[in-house]
């Protein structure tokens, strides 16, 4: 058929298709109407004769891609040469490391980015003499070969009438290829797992080329796929994925909207109708994708007991029934070269398309049943296991010196240590990336946001140095006299150092004389090592009296815990364990470094319709409790007495905190307060005149009559409509003006929330959020699954590092500055980030715009300083500079981006703009931002080649697999399981997330326990996020921030079951287990081990869940693999692939 033919245009991406009302599908484990009984298969393949439904109108097959290494081209054109297609798959490591040794044992996957160039890459179509497991040796590198003719054998494949389903479309899909520009190693065959797609059928063809770089001066290495023909085999490990061509009738493009406001798209709708149950199999590559995107990849906030789960929609197993794995057979070294779309299959009509002429022939084939279909290759895309694997191996061993300007650090995955000389850790701050534009005009045309992901007081790893405190004395810290900065490395001292030039401002100011020191022969002051604010990038002063409240230094803070005991509370014997718990935790408060003890002081509520406080002065006997039931006037009925030091009250408190459950046993009040519990903390906290912060441990929806008093407004029939974003905004305003008062007094608050059914995260959260607080939340608290977590949690809540009562305000150098920020704050002016306490986990990320030219040789710098209160009282600023490069070509800012953070500010712009407008309208902003900045780059950055290809930037080639993922989650497209209160909890947690959390949360990591040494102490290699990706006879560890879970395969040997969980058989394991049972044997303890590092990384306690297969647990584990096609209807990696070069082609023609 022609190739250039348009594409039927059926219903666009996203739009429902007839025939699926609704969320129904067959019980899980039914066969499809229509297929024959079968027993579920194996994850590497479906079982013969299971025949697929037949695929919804409107699917089209476009592009497929190519991955690891430079740049990914998608070719459409028949008549274009691919004069550089290698054969293997992954480029050489970037920086000078060998190409990994034969059977080196990381998975395949794409290229880690580097600063440095690779030319542009076209591919050739290779055709398989049979299907084909990836070698693992690197292609010999022939440079300079010139393309050579094609030599082809074509083969016909035999083909009964066209195509019914979505895998037959994977029959004309082709092999897809990314050349890359040096020698480069395919993916490992022998990691275990399945890596290799499942094939059947066999044709023979053979298929060669050579490759010639283009040259390397058009900017930075690309990924780049070519797109032509589609041939029916499996591709190889570096090919050409050829598809259909895409329709070219697009609107003309026009230069990009800034990119402020969350606005319409070109992208189509993709919520707003119910999507069919999952096709087996992921989807073809180009194929539109209908139905709201899936909600659940990226977290499962919690999910509810196994008596709820079966509320979840069972459906027919997912992608990965594929067929039985492909005889391996490796390709050969060196292949000639081939013209791109003459390789030598011809193949039946497909659907939507008509013929190549009208009566073509289907070669042979008598009428009768489909072959079992073929499907594109997943190596062949860019992969995020590869790129965090290579950036690993490259990156990891050296040190990241800070001493230059505008470097892009290792990767958040990448295990590194940090040498401060002059700029601020990358665990501190996280660009965008690291060369700006130098004028507003580019930074529009590129649509790249330039933002930095702020962590002010990350926890350093031991072997690091904590911030130096610099303590000049009554003078206080040394700064501009015009925009007020502080001395920092970058300051120029003059006129022998008598004064300095500000480098923010240029402001020229005296230098104080007792801070005068000679400059030495360069210029620098002789002391220039001696002090930190001149030669580190990161540094705290000790702030003097003008820079307290009232200016008077600041009381230590104070803890107060505040436990709801009504009926549900104490009947799940959390009243109880909370207690308990106390009585130790109380000797952890945080302390600085050499204290003895803490100085923080603790006072204790509990709470139902009405609040007692608790005089536990240490020369009373016994605590004696205050009752306060005019909850509309809160008042705290006593001062001295309820804020105590643990060490001089701890008789009276343990004698208080064993009373408690015992005094509240018999309660049988369900109704509680909420507002007003906050209100009595903060007014306790004024009396006592210091800040703080407020544990609230509550269970339920607080509708007694009182101040805040909800209603439950939960309504699902609000999704996909305009109404949505009602959910997440809070019912009243009341809860903002109290976190108003909350920030100005100091007044912190945690929130615990142990909900059996809708309490309103979306109000209940505004306090806890605005003040910089943190909440977490255990649905369907059971005390013999949940405790371990909740404690876990509770005892890192409590000592972790907090600053109380802080401002940050963040400078830049002229030319650009601070004009949007997301985070857990308050913001009562444009320019100071308030919160009543920041802890060490907390971000906040800051965007900037241009409001000046700047330029390439001074480039641009950042200075974040946080005023805050210690945890023993002590007034300080902590100072973070950064010095980012600036540029005159996109080549330049392309070629030092970070996607990691780029998706972290682009999922936070995204979760805010569903406060303000509905999902779908946001979804199509981050779809069309996403199109702008790849296509700017292909116009503007990447050689000249046809339309057909997608060309990725080297550092960007993840952008596409994480926006995804983005998009895919519980927020942005809710499966019909997640509440409401899920959507909000989730929507508050990631706004104050680090780049590590978003990007495990979005794209989680998938370990294959089975394959783990015993004997080491490192983890066994990441797969990707995909079904077909496991085999039932392993066991895998799934995380994601929030959860664990532990998959294993319905034949999985006896003995590692029992090894592992202590019974004799697959059926015998029991998914209620929370914690892995302690077995003396090498493989527990490993595994073990492994959940135990994965539980220190992160910054909450995860929940484990064990998921055996063909359980109904599995769909909630499915959520996760999210490189597939999800049951709500979100797109599989590939098809998203697809549909952005659509958007991009429609944007470039």
């Amino acid at each position: 058929m022609s190739v250039n033919q348009q594409a039927h245009t059926g219903p666009p991406y996203g739009q429902p298709q007839p025939g699926y009302q609704g969320y129904q599908q067959p019980a899980y484990g039914q066969s499809l109407p229509g297929a024959p009984q079968a027993q579920y298969g194996a994850y590497n393949g479906p079982m013969p004769g299971y025949q697929q439904p037949a695929p919804p109108q409107g699917y089209f097959p476009s592009l497929g891609f190519p991955s690891k290494g430079s740049p990914v081209s998608l070719n459409s054109d028949t008549s274009s040469l691919a004069p550089n297609f290698i054969g293997s798959l992954r480029a050489p490591p970037t920086s000078g490391a060998p190409p990994p040794a034969s059977g080196a044992s990381h998975p395949s996957g794409p290229l880690a980015y580097n600063q440095f160039e690779h030319g542009d890459v076209q591919n050739g179509i290779p055709a398989s003499a049979a299907p084909v497991q990836r070698p693992p040796a690197s292609q010999p590198f022939l440079p300079g070969s010139a393309p050579t003719p094609v030599s082809q054998i074509s083969t016909f494949q035999q083909y009964g009438p066209p195509p019914a389903s979505v895998q037959q479309l994977r029959n004309h899909m082709a092999g897809m290829t990314i050349g890359s520009t040096a020698a480069s190693a395919p993916p490992p065959a022998g990691l275990g797992y399945a890596s290799v797609p499942p094939v059947s059928g066999s044709f023979s063809a053979t298929r060669s080329g050579l490759y010639t770089p283009y040259s390397t001066s058009q900017g930075p290495p690309l990924t780049s796929v070519s797109q032509g023909l589609p041939v029916a085999q499996p591709p190889f490990p570096a090919q050409t994925v050829s598809t259909q061509r895409l329709p070219t009738q697009v609107p003309a493009f026009t230069p990009p909207p800034p990119s402020t406001g969350v606005g319409p798209s070109s992208y189509p709708p993709t919520t707003g109708a119910p999507r069919p149950p999952a096709m087996p199999g992921p989807p073809l590559p180009g194929q539109t994708v209908a139905g709201p995107p899936s909600s659940q990849p990226n977290h499962v906030s919690s999910p509810p007991p196994p008596s709820t789960m079966a509320g979840l929609h069972p459906g027919p197993p997912m992608s990965g029934l594929h067929g039985p794995p492909p005889p391996t057979h490796p390709p050969q070294p060196g292949y000639p070269m081939q013209q791109n779309g003459s390789f030598g299959q011809i193949r039946g009509p497909q659907p939507n398309y008509g013929g190549a002429y009208p009566g073509a022939p289907n070669y042979g084939s008598p009428p009768g049943p489909p072959p079992p279909p073929k499907r594109l290759d997943p190596d062949s895309i860019p992969s995020p296991i590869q790129v965090i694997e290579d950036d690993r191996n490259n990156r990891g061993s050296e040190p990241f010196v800070t001493g230059v300007r505008g470097q892009v650090p290792p990767l958040v995955t990448t295990n590194f240590l940090v040498k401060d000389q002059g700029n601020a850790s990358p665990r501190y701050i996280r660009c965008t990336s690291y060369n700006i534009p130098c004028t507003s005009d580019m930074a529009k045309q590129s649509q790249v946001p330039l933002a930095a992901v702020i962590k002010p007081l990350a926890t350093l790893p031991p072997e690091e140095t904590l911030p130096y405190l610099v303590d000049h004395g009554e003078s206080g810290p040394v700064r501009c006299n015009r925009c007020k900065a502080y001395m920092c490395p970058f300051m120029q001292f003059i006129e022998g150092g008598r004064r300095f030039q500000c480098c923010f401002c240029s402001c020229v100011t005296e230098v104080p004389p007792h801070y005068f020191q000679h400059l030495d022969h360069t210029g620098k002051r002789v002391d220039f090592y001696d002090r930190p604010e001149l030669s580190l990038g990161s540094y705290e002063f000790l702030a003097t009296v003008d820079y307290c409240k009232n200016n008077k230094f600041p009381s230590p803070p104070a803890f107060i815990f505040m436990i709801d005991v009504s009926y549900n509370a104490v009947k799940s014997g959390l009243v109880r364990l909370i207690c308990e718990e106390l009585k130790s935790l109380l000797d952890y408060l945080p302390r600085e470094g050499n204290m003895e003890e803490s100085a923080i002081r603790v006072g204790f509520v509990t709470y139902n319709k009405v609040l007692h406080f608790y005089n536990v002065k240490s020369s009373l006997a016994q605590p004696q409790m205050m009752v306060v039931s005019d909850v509309a006037d809160m008042f705290v009925p006593l001062l001295d007495g309820f804020l105590v030091n643990v060490n001089e009250s701890r008789t009276v408190i343990a004698s208080l905190l064993d009373q408690i459950p015992e005094m509240f046993a018999d309660t049988r009040e369900t109704e509680t307060v909420f507002a007003p519990v906050i209100q009595a903390g903060l007014e306790a906290l004024k009396a006592a005149e210091c800040a703080g912060k407020l544990f609230i441990f509550h269970t339920s929806l607080p509708i007694a009559e009182a101040p805040g008093k909800l209603k439950n407004r939960d309504d699902r029939k609000l999704i996909n409509t305009d109404k949505e974003k009602t959910l997440f905004q809070p019912q009243t305003s009341f809860y903002n003006n109290l976190a108003k008062d909350c920030v100005a007094q100091g007044c912190c608050v945690d929130l615990f929330l142990f909900p059996n059914q809708y309490l309103d995260v979306a109000t209940l959260g505004v306090v806890p959020y605005q003040t910089g607080g943190s909440i977490f939340k255990y649905a369907y608290f059971q005390l013999e699954t949940d405790q371990y977590r909740f404690l876990n949690d509770l005892r890192r809540d409590v000592q972790k590092d907090v600053g109380f009562d802080a401002v940050m305000r963040v400078r830049t150098s002229t030319g650009i500055r601070a004009t949007d920020f997301f985070g857990a704050f308050y913001m009562s002016n444009t320019t100071d980030v308030e919160m009543a306490g920041l802890d060490c986990d907390k971000t906040i990320t800051v965007e900037f715009k241009h409001d000046d030219k700047l330029s390439e040789d001074s480039g641009a710098l950042l200075q974040c300083a946080l005023l805050y209160t210690s945890c023993a009282g002590q007034r300080r600023l902590r100072i973070h500079n950064l010095s980012l490069n600036c540029c005159t070509q996109l080549a330049d800012l392309y070629r030092n981006c970070e996607t990691d953070t780029l998706i972290n500010y682009l999922a936070k712009y995204a979760y805010r703009g569903v406060l303000s407008s509905p999902v779908k309208t946001v979804r199509d902003a981050l779809i069309n931002q996403c199109a702008q900045i790849l296509a700017c780059y292909r116009k503007n950055c990447a050689s000249p080649s046809s339309a057909g290809q997608l060309i990725l930037p080297e550092c960007m080639k993840l952008l596409p697999v994480y926006l995804n993922c983005v998009l895919k989650s519980d927020v942005l497209q809710p499966g019909p399981e997640v509440t409401t209160d899920d959507r909000a909890y989730i929507r508050q947690l990631v706004t104050s997330m680090d780049v590590a959390e978003t990007n495990v949360f979005f794209y989680p990591r998938l370990l294959p326990l089975t394959k783990a040494d015993v004997d080491s102490d490192s983890l066994p290699a990441a797969i990707r996020n995909s079904e077909e990706r496991l085999s039932k006879g392993d066991i895998y560890l799934l995380e994601n921030g929030l959860n664990i879970f532990v998959w294993v395969g319905v034949s999985v040997q006896q003995s590692l079951i029992q090894n592992l969980f202590g019974v004799s058989s697959f059926s015998q394991i029991s998914n209620a287990l929370s914690t892995l049972p302690v077995l003396e044997n090498p493989f527990s303890k490993k595994v073990r081990s492994i959940v135990d590092m994965l539980q220190g990384q992160r910054s909450r306690y995860m929940k484990l869940i064990v998921v055996k297969q063909e359980d109904k647990l599995e769909m909630l584990f499915k959520h996760f693999l999210v490189e597939d096609k999800s049951l709500t209807g979100g797109a599989s990696y590939v098809d998203f692939l697809c549909h952005m070069h659509k958007e991009i082609r429609q944007l470039l023609s």
